[in-house]
């Protein structure tokens, strides 16, 4: 899957660029895995990264959040970098130098645009159904105040570079010898049975029972 050439010279992986990739289909997978991503950009006050919940469509990535956000104000003004990393598992070497981890990440760079009224509506809808396929025909969708108060942004996906490590630990050949366990330590994201609220009668829908299945 990899391929020579990253998009931009900001994109182009340095160091372990063994792990690189460039090709879009796995910036959409590992955007597609993740219900967070971290947004870096700079004000007055210094360099700020932020968490926030994201999800996309076709060839961008979205956002919301208040129209008095500080980090709305300023995702519209300058460049961005947005990240997203899965970690799947420790990996342990037989010198402390050679540990290292398993990983899926992407790192998306340019300027996020204001999505407008019409498609902010229907991105919002695809956010909840993101969250839970079908959720959103089950709820009441956002009012007029609450589409006001709310800005959707979105960044393209064009300017993305992606590393990902896996397998095993690499250990230089005069460490071979040392007795120590060696090993990979796997890590996943479990689901639990889902905690209907108290106050809920309504029968539990195909997302809700399947989603620890």
């Amino acid at each position: 899957m990899k391929t020579s050439h990253p998009p931009s010279d900001r994109t182009r992986v340095r160091r372990g660029a063994g792990n690189a990739v460039y090709e879009p289909e796995l910036v959409r997978t590992i955007v597609d895995a993740a219900y967070i991503c971290h947004i870096a950009f700079s004000d007055g006050h210094g360099a700020h990264c932020i968490p926030t919940a994201c999800w996309r469509e076709g060839e961008h990535l979205y956002i919301h959040g208040s129209n008095g956000s500080r980090m709305v104000k300023q995702l519209l003004a300058q460049d961005a970098c947005v990240t997203i990393t899965h970690l799947d598992g420790l990996v342990l070497a037989r010198s402390a130098f050679n540990h290292t981890m398993n990983y899926r990440s992407v790192m998306i760079y340019g300027r996020f645009e204001l999505v407008d009224e019409v498609q902010q509506r229907r991105a919002l809808d695809a956010f909840m159904d993101h969250l839970a396929p079908g959720r959103n025909a089950e709820v009441r969708g956002g009012n007029d105040k609450e589409h006001a108060a709310t800005t959707v942004l979105r960044i393209a996906l064009s300017e993305a570079a992606c590393k990902v490590r896996s397998g095993g630990p690499e250990d230089d050949e005069e460490d071979m010898g040392i007795a120590a366990w060696v090993g990979e330590l796997p890590l996943l994201q479990v689901r639990t049975a889902p905690r209907p609220d108290p106050a809920c009668a309504a029968a539990a829908p195909a997302y809700v029972r399947e989603w620890d299945a």
